[in-house]
C-alpha cells in the first residue's frame, strides 16, 4: 500500500434513515473507534454486545474497536469471513457461541468489519431467538457506502448470492473512514465501484467527481474521502426511507447486480470481490441499455470509461456469456419468472426494465467481457 496523507478531520456527519420499522442513525466520525463508547452507550446501556467480527477486520482494527468500547460489557466472537463461509451453517455455529455464551433477547450484535461480516452478522441479529438489536461498524469502503445502510442481511446459497436473508434494520451505524487505510489497494478499488454506481443511478455530480479526481481518490484523499462516503450514504438513505424493502424505487440500488451476482456464481465466488464483479455488471447494463436506445453512446462510453478507471477487473478468460445469461433466473432479482434489469438512461437516472431479449443479454455480457479483459493487466511475454 502507497503511504497516506495526515488525515483529514472534518464535522462528525450525521445521516438519518427513516423507515416505517425504524430511524436510525449513521455517524459518519474520523477517528470514530477510539470514540466508540460515545455513540453505542445510549442504545445499549448496560446491556451486552456480542462483537461478530471478520478476522481481518479485527487483526487491524480490533484493538482501536476494544478501547474504543471502554468498559461496555462485551464479547467477542470470532468469524472467519470470506465469500466461501457465508454460509447457514456459519450463522447456527455464532448462534450457537452466543447462546453458550449467556445471550438472551436484550443482547446486542455488533457487526464489525467488510460486508460480509455486516450481512452474516445483521443475520444472526435478525434470527436469534426471533430477532435482537445489531449496530453496524463497518470497517470496508464498499460496507460503508452500501452493505451496512438499509438493513439487509443474509447468507448465500451454492445456487446464488443472498438468497437466504431478512431486513433487519440497525440500531445505528458507526463509520470511521481512518479504518480504510489499512485496505489493500484491490480492496478499496473494490468499494470505488460502489460509489461510482450511486454516481451513476442517483447523482451526476458524484459521477463527475469520480471521473475528474481519480488520482486524489486512488491516493485516498482524506477530504474526498469523507465527502464521497457521505454523498453515497445520502443516495442510499434517501432511496431506503422510501422504499424499505424493495418493493420498487430501491431495485434501483441493484444497477449492475444482475450480471454481476451471475459472474461471482459463475466463478464460485473466488475469483472477485464483490465490488469488481458489480462493475463488471454495470459495464454490461450500459451495453445493454445501449442496444435498447435507451442510452446515448456518449453516456455509454463515459460510464464504461470511469468504471474501468478503478480496475483493473481481475481476468475473466474462460467465462462465456451465455453462461452468465442463464444464471440470471436464479437470481433473487427474478421475480415470477421475470427477470428485471436497472439500466441507465442517462448519467445519475436509470430505469428498471423487465424481461429484455436474450440475444441481447448475451452481446453485452460478452461486450463486458471484451472490455474487462482489455483493462486487466496482461502477463509478461516469454523470452
Amino acid at each position: 500500500m502507497v503511504a497516506r496523507a495526515a488525515w483529514y478531520k472534518k464535522t462528525m456527519q450525521r445521516v438519518a434513515v427513516e423507515t416505517p420499522n425504524r430511524a436510525y442513525d449513521v455517524v459518519i466520525d474520523s477517528g470514530g473507534l477510539e470514540r466508540a463508547a460515545e455513540h453505542i452507550r445510549p442504545i445499549v446501556d448496560d446491556r451486552r454486545v456480542f462483537i461478530i467480527a471478520d478476522e481481518r477486520a479485527w487483526e487491524h482494527q480490533g484493538e482501536r474497536l476494544r478501547k474504543g468500547l471502554g468498559d461496555l460489557n462485551v464479547t467477542h466472537l470470532n468469524y472467519p469471513g470470506g465469500e466461501g463461509r457465508k454460509r447457514l451453517d456459519e450463522v447456527e455455529q455464532l448462534c450457537d457461541k452466543m447462546f453458550a455464551a449467556g445471550a438472551d433477547r436484550s443482547a446486542c450484535v455488533l457487526a464489525f468489519g467488510g460486508g460480509i461480516a455486516g450481512d452474516v452478522g445483521g443475520f444472526v441479529a435478525a434470527v436469534y431467538m426471533r430477532g435482537v438489536d445489531v449496530i453496524q461498524v463497518p470497517t470496508t469502503l464498499l460496507a460503508q457506502v452500501d452493505a451496512s445502510v438499509g438493513g439487509k442481511t443474509g447468507v448465500n446459497l451454492a445456487e446464488g448470492k443472498n438468497l437466504v436473508g431478512a431486513f433487519h434494520q440497525p440500531r445505528l451505524v458507526l463509520m470511521d473512514p481512518q479504518t480504510l487505510t489499512t485496505l489493500s489497494d484491490r480492496e478499496y478499488r473494490a468499494g470505488l465501484f460502489e460509489v461510482v454506481k450511486h454516481g451513476i443511478i442517483r447523482s451526476r455530480s458524484l459521477f463527475d467527481l469520480m471521473t475528474n479526481e481519480r488520482e486524489r481518490i486512488l491516493a485516498r484523499d482524506p477530504e474526498l474521502l469523507e465527502a464521497m462516503i457521505g454523498e453515497s450514504v445520502a443516495i442510499k438513505a434517501d432511496v431506503v426511507n422510501r422504499d424499505e424493502k424493495e418493493g420498487g424505487l430501491r431495485r434501483i440500488l441493484n444497477y449492475g447486480h444482475t450480471l454481476g451476482h451471475a459472474l461471482e456464481a459463475e466463478t464460485e465466488y473466488r475469483r472477485l470481490l464483490h465490488g469488481e464483479a458489480v462493475g463488471y455488471g454495470m459495464i454490461a447494463a450500459a451495453y445493454l441499455a445501449e442496444s435498447l436506445d435507451m442510452l446515448p453512446t456518449e453516456d455509454r462510453e463515459a460510464l464504461v470509461n470511469t468504471v474501468l478507471s478503478y480496475g483493473p477487473i481481475p481476468s475473466l478468460d474462460g467465462i462465456s456469456a451465455e453462461n452468465l445469461a442463464a444464471r440470471i433466473g436464479g437470481d433473487k432479482k427474478t421475480i415470477g419468472g421475470h427477470v428485471h434489469f436497472v439500466l441507465p438512461t442517462e448519467i445519475g437516472k436509470v430505469e428498471v426494465v423487465r424481461d429484455p431479449n436474450t440475444n441481447l443479454i448475451v452481446d453485452a455480457a460478452r461486450k463486458a467481457l471484451s472490455a474487462a479483459s482489455a483493462s486487466a493487466p496482461q502477463p509478461a511475454a516469454s523470452r
